[in-house]
């Protein structure tokens, strides 16, 4: 712990030169949580944008992209998990005050993204085979495996533009991460405009032209990124045209302490992903029903993630400051700015599900049975939608106290519990709907139910400190 004023100027300064009047607080959040917030809302109005435009020409092109979409996160997140770990390692150096170290670290994370890349293509046919036992109408299945192969080969931008932002977070400039993905988002509305729907001499591509517009938005932001990272000013700061080599010791580390937040985010992932699979087997109004309610909680949860970055780059920047009661007091703050977030989302569940579920109604043209599958449906949607603002004041909770436990360096027991909490979802979701033949939304009140245990572990692991003695005495 710091014990002089100088001292405690020095930190401030090494922080990034702002000024806060505590270290920690709200303000101090704010700056960095924002920009995520942002950033991560503009990336889920892509994914949005791709179900939304989809939903218009039937229930299962729209249910397909979800699907799609799910298994291909499953997939990729062991390997985004892992390289994401990057945030905290840059900011535990950017808070000791070695620069120099930052841009290392980070290109180790482009290395290791590039060496995955092969081993992701090489889970595609596990993705087919999940797909073709999973139960799903014939036609919802070939729009799946269209989308999720598209995604899937389109890998190589998806990981390395997973760990792009990570330098940036890492040292608290999320604005850039912000811009890029604004852009992104931008490219991707008109590219699947264009593609899903054709235009002039551009072919009408549907599912797929969802997919590859999603693919190309990726493209461009992340070039952003790039450009921005290897700029005259961050060459300047950080040596960012000079640390393009591998560093072994680096890698290993990024390796030891990357490997438990994969496994957890693929744990996370597939349990999610198995409560998608088990409302679409129940039929295709509950797979409808499931879709909309879980593409709002994606709207409502992905800028959320934004928060969780955030926490691991501030825990990480005063646990490499060693300055231990502001990691407490930024955790404290999160909560708080997530709460503020949730309560707007929260009205909207509660007093609009009617409104939001009607934007994913078919159009007029539409074949008669996708619009009474969509009628019936809606009933459903609407009363999971209102439910589901529990879950999302739970979440809050949960990405707050993970973040700030993977900044800190604790990632293993973030991974079991993690992987014990979702999976724990998914059960309790079979034992209602299949084992004791519960409607699908009283089962997902019992879903809801089991989540909302979980964020007092959390808390209890954070309180009692053991991350502070963990990670203090080898620093």
């Amino acid at each position: 712990m710091l014990n002089s004023a100088v001292e405690e100027r020095q930190i401030e300064k090494s922080l990034g030169k702002r000024k806060f009047r505590k270290n920690g607080d709200i303000r101090d959040v704010l700056v960095v949580a924002l920009p995520m917030l942002l950033s991560m809302s503009f990336d889920t109005l892509m994914t949005f944008v791709d179900r939304l435009f989809l939903s218009k020409l039937g229930p299962a092109e729209m249910n397909a992209s979800l699907g799609a979409g799910g298994m291909n996160l499953v997939l990729t997140t062991f390997f985004t998990g892992m390289i994401s770990y990057t945030t905290a390692m840059v900011a535990q150096r950017f808070g000791a005050g070695k620069k120099d170290e930052c841009a290392s670290v980070f290109m180790q994370a482009v290395f290791l993204s590039i060496v995955c890349v092969p081993l992701l293509y090489l889970t595609i046919p596990l993705g087919h085979a999940i797909f073709d036992v999973q139960g799903v109408a014939a036609d919802q299945l070939v729009h799946q495996k269209t989308y999720f192969n598209i995604l899937m080969f389109g890998g190589v931008v998806s990981l390395i533009r997973n760990a792009a932002p990570c330098f940036f977070s890492g040292i608290g400039e999320t604005k850039v991460i912000m811009k890029a993905a604004f852009v992104g988002m931008l490219v991707n509305i008109a590219c699947n405009y264009l593609l899903i729907y054709g235009c002039g001499p551009i072919p009408r591509l549907g599912v797929a032209g969802a997919a590859y517009g999603t693919v190309i938005g990726n493209i461009v932001s992340t070039v952003m990124l790039f450009a921005v990272y290897f700029s005259k000013r961050n060459n300047a700061r950080f040596g960012t045209r000079v640390h393009l080599k591998v560093n072994l010791d680096q890698m290993k580390e990024l390796l030891k302490r990357g490997l438990p937040s994969g496994v957890e985010m693929f744990l996370n992932m597939s349990a999610f992903q198995l409560l998608i699979l088990l409302f679409h087997g129940l039929g295709p109004v509950e797979a409808t029903a499931a879709s909309v309610m879980f593409n709002w909680d994606m709207v409502a949860y992905v800028p959320l993630m934004g928060l969780e970055v955030a926490s691991t780059s501030l825990v990480g920047r005063y646990v490499g400051a060693k300055q231990a009661a502001a990691a407490t007091r930024s955790t404290y703050s999160g909560v708080k700015v997530g709460w503020g977030y949730s309560l707007i989302i929260g009205v909207l569940l509660v007093f609009l599900p009617g409104v939001l579920a009607d934007i994913f109604r078919p159009d007029s043209t539409a074949a008669a049975e996708a619009l009474a599958i969509f009628e019936t449906a809606r009933p459903m949607s609407i009363f999971m939608l209102r439910f589901a603002t529990l879950y999302i004041f739970v979440e809050v909770l949960l990405v707050i106290y993970c973040g700030a436990l993977r900044g800190a360096g604790d990632t293993v027991w973030v991974m079991i519990a993690c992987g014990i909490m979702n999976w724990f979802n998914a059960i309790a979701l079979y034992i209602a709907a299949y084992v004791l033949k519960m409607p699908a939304h009283y089962a997902w009140i019992i879903v809801v139910c089991v989540y909302g245990t979980a964020p007092v572990l959390f808390f209890l692991r954070w309180k009692g400190g053991k991350w502070r003695r963990h990670v203090l005495d080898k620093m």
